[in-house]
Parts: C-alpha cells; sequence; structure tokens
C-alpha cells in the first residue's frame, strides 16, 4: 500500500483546521504557508513527512530568510514566524496522529518578532474630516460611512466587519457582538452615537435596496447583494483618504491603529483597549503607548529643565526688548 504522501497529509490537515472552525483568513495562511513549503520539498525529492529531517528543515528556514517580499526588502520576522509556526504545527499534528514517530520541527527556533510601531496615525481632525466627506444623498456613500464609522467607534478588524451579521448589533445597548476573532475568540464591543446614527440609516434606508434574492444576513453587503469583500472595504477607505487630501499608507487598519492610539491620549486605560482591540496579550496593545505621546509631551513641557526655562526667560525677554527701545518723543 503506497504511503500517504505530503501534500495528502497537508490536505487533511486542513480539513482538521476547518473542522476546528479556524476562520477563513487563518485557514488562507496555512495553506499558502504550507502549499510553498510541500513546492519546497518536491524539488528536493521529499514526497513524504517521513523523509523531512531536522536538517532539511533548517535548510528551508535558512532559505526563507534569505528571501525577498515584492518590495524587494528581506522578509519579517512576523511573516517568518508566521511560515515557521504553519510547518511546525503539521508536524505536531502528525505526531499526535502517529503518522510519525518524532516530530523534525520541534526544534525549530523561531525568530522574536519585532514590535514595530504603527505608522501613518489620523489625528482626531483627520478622521473627522474624512468621514466628513460623504455624498449624503449617494446610497453607496452611505453605506459607504457607515463601515468607517464602524471601524472607528469600535476597532474592529476589517475581517471581522467584513463577518458581522444584522443580528450582531445591539443598537438597545450600543455593543457589536464580533464571532471568532482573532484566535477564534467572540468578544462584544462598544460602539458611539456617530457609528448608531449612520449604521441606523444604512439599515432603513439603503441595506433593503442592495438585497437581491434571499437575505445573506451579512451587515455589509454589495451592489450586488452580497457579503462586502474585504479588497472592498480597503478602497473605500483608500478613497476617503484620498478625498480628505490625506496622503498616509494604510486602509482598515488605519482606522483601528488611530482609535486606540486617541482613546489613549484622552485617558483610556490600556487595559480597556486590550478588550476592545480582542488582543490576547497586553504586549500588544501596550504598542499603542508609544504612539500616543500627547501626555508625555505636555509632561515633557511641564517639567524638562530647558522647556521651563525657557518659558520663564520669555517674559523678562519682552521687558528687555521694551526697555531698549528708544523713548517715546515727550508731548511739548
Amino acid at each position: 500500500m503506497a504511503s500517504t504522501t505530503l501534500r495528502q497529509h497537508i490536505q487533511h490537515f486542513l480539513e482538521h483546521l476547518d473542522a476546528l472552525r479556524y476562520t477563513r483568513e487563518t485557514r488562507a495562511h496555512y495553506r499558502s504557508n504550507l502549499l510553498e513549503f510541500v513546492r519546497w520539498c518536491d524539488e528536493r525529492g521529499l514526497t513524504t513527512a517521513q523523509q523531512v529531517s531536522f536538517a532539511q528543515l533548517e535548510s528551508w528556514q535558512r532559505g526563507l530568510a534569505a528571501q525577498k517580499n515584492r518590495h524587494g526588502r528581506p522578509l519579517t520576522a512576523s511573516t517568518l514566524v508566521k511560515k515557521l509556526t504553519s510547518v511546525r504545527n503539521l508536524f505536531s499534528w502528525l505526531t499526535k496522529r502517529q503518522h510519525l514517530l518524532y516530530n523534525p520541527a520541534r526544534e525549530l527556533e523561531l525568530p522574536r518578532p519585532e514590535r514595530r510601531l504603527p505608522w501613518g496615525m489620523l489625528s482626531e481632525q483627520e478622521t473627522r474630516r474624512v468621514l466628513s466627506l460623504t455624498d449624503d444623498n449617494n446610497p453607496l456613500s452611505v453605506r459607504d460611512r457607515a463601515v468607517m464609522e464602524t471601524l472607528w467607534s469600535s476597532g474592529i478588524r476589517r475581517s471581522e466587519v467584513q463577518r458581522l451579521q444584522v443580528s450582531d448589533v445591539d443598537f438597545e445597548r450600543g455593543m457589536l457582538f464580533v464571532r471568532l476573532g482573532k484566535g477564534r475568540k467572540d468578544r462584544v464591543v462598544p460602539f458611539g452615537e456617530s457609528a448608531r446614527h449612520w449604521l441606523q440609516r444604512y439599515l432603513n434606508d439603503v441595506r433593503p435596496r442592495l438585497i437581491w434574492g434571499p437575505d445573506p444576513g451579512y451587515l455589509f453587503v454589495s451592489q450586488r447583494g452580497k457579503a462586502l469583500a474585504e479588497g472592498t472595504m480597503t478602497q473605500i477607505v483608500r478613497n476617503a483618504l484620498h478625498r480628505a487630501d490625506i496622503d498616509k499608507p494604510g486602509g482598515c487598519h488605519l482606522f483601528r491603529h488611530s482609535m486606540a492610539t486617541q482613546m489613549l491620549e484622552n485617558g483610556a486605560d490600556t487595559r480597556h483597549i486590550q478588550a476592545i482591540l480582542g488582543h490576547a496579550s497586553l504586549d500588544a496593545t501596550q504598542i499603542y503607548t508609544r504612539v500616543a505621546i500627547g501626555h508625555l509631551k505636555k509632561v515633557h513641557e511641564q517639567t524638562h529643565p530647558a522647556e521651563r526655562q525657557s518659558k520663564q526667560a520669555t517674559p523678562s525677554d519682552d521687558k528687555q526688548a521694551d526697555s531698549d527701545k528708544p523713548d517715546s518723543p515727550k508731548p511739548v
């Protein structure tokens, strides 16, 4: 009887993830990473899992470290971790299912992911300008405004907005029920009055006109009545930034980053931000404290000796400048 091939094992593993209700995005990442790995194995004649050794996995890892992305730059540590983790989890699953006696990927070392600061933040004024440039008479513009208001008010991810059902919106309590967010965890997040207004307007006046045939149940739908694609949401945000003459990188996540930073600037507790954003670790949230420097700037101005000396010197400088002026002529 022929041995099960590595490709077949990968297919069974992906079906296992599907049965565990991993999100579509997570399954897509696993599929992409594992198919890339199996192509590498095929090129070296490694067609079964039993043929893959730790030394070969190390060789594959070195090859990843030398790869360039589409911009010609080395792959980030975060990308490397995702690719390596996909393969480690595959071999761990094969070992647990007794397809392997030993897990060759167990000793693979993961690079430490860098904690990069989110960049291209929107100020509160910029955010309001982006949102305000909406054509109220255009139904799709009303939908787009509702999408962006939801992104900014709740701080949820693009994929989470895309999966929202109409039944997930609780107008009475001002809450959104986010199903199976990152880490396959449900959570409830608040939204504000502005988002409430635009969501109600969209649901009452626009969404019924977009539904063709059976209602799919999704909150945000396309002109064809289907779930609004994530790429479409990104384009909605990019178009709004262009209208507001704001040249900053990013799409939907720009609202998420900006919301977290703005709330911290206004005194929100980091743990509250963590709960809203759905971060498993507080470390992921604390990166925003390095961006929200408004309060830090005020403390610096009030307490740094050079700043204090500068402010104290200003009045005397003005008096000195006045004393240097020629005397005004006295009336005769």
